[in-house]
């Protein structure tokens, strides 16, 4: 697999935790660790400076609850 980093790109991470079911996919998939499951059982965001922008938890989410955008 090759990633394309923009490394002059910053990006917002938004999670959606009224949405989100803690399913962890987003966890499996982030090649950069910007989430894990809090104790709560939902997403938590990490290292949400670390996001490249891959957009792959995005895509992976179920119930579409995260949200990156480029700054």
């Amino acid at each position: 697999m090759t990633l394309l980093i923009n490394i002059n790109c910053i990006n917002r991470v938004n999670v959606d935790l009224e949405k989100c079911t803690g399913c962890g996919e987003c966890v499996n998939i982030c090649p950069v660790q910007v989430y894990e499951l809090g104790p709560n059982g939902k997403t938590n965001l990490v290292n949400a400076g670390e996001c490249v922008g891959c957009m792959s938890c995005v895509e992976v989410c179920p119930v579409q609850c995260i949200a990156v955008r480029e700054m």
